[in-house]
């Protein structure tokens, strides 16, 4: 679309087409999505294979703490005999659901806090380092439920019974009733806490930046607007070559001869009155 003038020709753009500075049309050619550069301390994969088997070991080693508390802090199902069979001493007494309950609220603790010794420690680790926490915490779990159960009191109530004697109070075998539910405590706890820290204090990824499109909008406007007002109206078109030279112009034809001309009625009259 265009404006003519004779010798002024502005083009215009049409309205349903973006205007060169449009900030919603597309990159121009040859951009490119770059990160900016950064500091690049990220282990590589070896390195995070080691990491990772490290962090498994340890934490599944601190299983045994777990089951050293779980054995002092768990409350004790008393037993009764009476030389014929075994019963409890108390029938509505909670001391087995505490068992499960002490378990439980240890490894909710020990996740939290494997989780937190994890993220201080190797911040940057990768995918790897949380696999290796989660497969550490799940070993811990299962290891410390052995531990309890092994330096707990025996397991073979019978011979227990027999040993007690008649109507005296022994020690029932320390257990889980829920084993799945107790085991799975810490390694879910341990990830939940992982993914907290992880979202409130993690490193953050560079922004991307569009290489090749920076200074795109900050140019100086090309083209036939660039005289534009400030109101983004059509261009004013310039003073043509006779607007410009003024009175040097070519003078406006007259009409035709007066009266009093040479050759007009008044000389013809006049010649024959002085005839």
């Amino acid at each position: 679309m265009a404006w003519h003038d004779g010798t002024v020709t502005v083009p215009l753009t049409p309205p349903d087409q973006p205007g060169p500075h449009d900030p919603w049309q597309a990159p121009p050619s040859g951009s490119h999505l770059a990160y900016a550069s950064g500091p690049q301390d990220d282990p590589d994969t070896a390195t995070e294979l080691r990491q990772a088997a490290l962090v498994a070991v340890l934490v599944a080693l601190a299983g045994i703490v777990l089951g050293l508390l779980w054995l002092w802090l768990a409350p004790r199902v008393p037993l009764v005999s009476d030389d014929t069979a075994v019963f409890l001493k108390n029938s509505e007494g909670e001391e087995a659901i505490g068992a499960d309950g002490t378990f439980v609220l240890l490894a909710l603790g020990f996740g939290a806090l494997s989780a937190g010794a994890v993220f201080w420690r190797l911040r940057r680790g990768g995918v790897l380092v949380v696999v290796g926490l989660a497969l550490g915490a799940l070993a811990a779990s299962l290891i410390a439920w052995r531990v309890g159960v092994w330096l707990g009191p025996s397991s073979d109530v019978v011979a227990r019974a027999r040993e007690a004697g008649r109507g005296v109070t022994f020690d029932a075998p320390l257990e889980l009733h829920a084993v799945w539910a107790a085991v799975l405590a810490w390694p879910f706890a341990a990830m939940g806490i992982h993914l907290l820290l992880t979202a409130a204090f993690g490193p953050r990824d560079p922004e991307p930046e569009w290489a090749g499109f920076s200074g795109y909008y900050g140019g100086a406007v090309q083209g036939p607007l660039a005289g534009a007002g400030a109101s983004g109206g059509p261009v004013e078109p310039s003073a043509g070559p006779a607007e410009a030279s003024g009175s040097a112009g070519p003078a406006e034809p007259s009409g035709p001869a007066g009266p009093s001309g040479p050759g007009g009625p008044s000389s013809s009259a006049g010649g024959g009155g002085a005839g």
